[in-house]
């Protein structure tokens, strides 16, 4: 057993800094997943992790792999869909998610056809696809400084996000700050996807900031206990899918998510609000 768990761990370098990063991203990017999914705007995170592509393919057209570049490009592309998306539907017939859908594919093409103007296939694939086993100290005081950030920045404005998550429009009339939670929150999001972006890419970023939030509805209700399990389910979807990765020789990003999908299926299937256990649970008298 301890071969098969913990040895690729002890033995290896880069396979601690792949787990580290993992609980950095567990720590800050499934929090936001969570409040993603309590927002209903989970296609939107989906949308924002292609939104950042051009802005990082620009930082690599500039200075090559260079994680500094890659950020502050990625950052600004993000922000800036979030805010054309939100002004195009306030200004305009169109809804937000269409305006959203727009702009994120429009960043996505160009994204692609900047980096294959410069780069190789291989570089294409570790933009989309990431390389999370070949992270440095850079990469990871990166992603730990954003989950740090995200975690504070979370505490400041959890109260008026929360009552946002239900009632939006009883935010706007009794506070001034919901215009801040709202920002601010879509703020972290794009943050926190540029963390992942450098270990997971960004075709699979948002897949350990939605998967474990999702997952985790199916075991409770209470927003303290959905944070709590989303963050152990996304920080054991990392360390099953770096062993499965591992010894089966797969691709290091995918076989998280992957497992992080089973753990949503899992979920899906036995949790107490779960396909299988909301049927065996009795019901109610004269409940249909």
């Amino acid at each position: 057993m301890y071969d098969a768990i913990f040895a690729p761990f002890v033995e290896f370098s880069f396979m601690r800094r792949a787990l580290v990063g993992c609980l950095a991203l567990s720590l800050g990017a499934t929090p936001i997943g969570v409040f993603l999914t309590l927002r209903r705007m989970s296609l939107t995170g989906d949308a924002m992790a292609h939104a950042i592509l051009p802005g990082a393919a620009l930082g690599y057209l500039v200075a090559g792999l260079s994680l500094g570049a890659m950020t502050l490009g990625g950052v600004i592309a993000g922000v800036a869909v979030a805010i054309l998306s939100g002004l195009v539907a306030r200004t305009t017939v169109a809804r937000e998610d269409s305006s959203l859908a727009a702009f994120y594919l429009i960043s996505l093409a160009v994204g692609v056809v900047i980096v294959s103007m410069r780069g190789s296939n291989v570089d294409l694939l570790h933009i989309l696809f990431g390389t999370v086993l070949a992270l440095n100290d850079e990469a990871i005081f990166l992603i730990s400084g954003i989950a740090t950030i995200t975690l504070f920045g979370l505490a400041v404005i959890y109260r008026p996000l929360v009552i946002e998550c239900f009632d939006p429009g009883f935010l706007r009339s009794v506070s001034p700050l919901s215009p801040v939670a709202h920002y601010g929150f879509l703020v972290l999001a794009v943050l926190n996807l540029v963390g992942g972006f450098h270990a997971l890419g960004t075709l699979m970023a948002v897949g350990i900031m939605i998967l474990p939030a999702a997952a985790a509805r199916f075991w409770t209700r209470d927003i303290t206990h959905l944070l709590i399990i989303g963050v152990l389910g996304a920080f054991l979807s990392g360390f099953v899918g770096l062993l499965l990765s591992y010894h089966a020789s797969l691709p290091s990003g995918p076989a998280i998510i992957l497992t992080a999908g089973a753990f949503y299926l899992l979920s899906l299937a036995f949790g107490p609000d779960g396909v299988i256990m909301t049927r065996l649970r009795p019901r109610r008298h004269l409940e249909a």
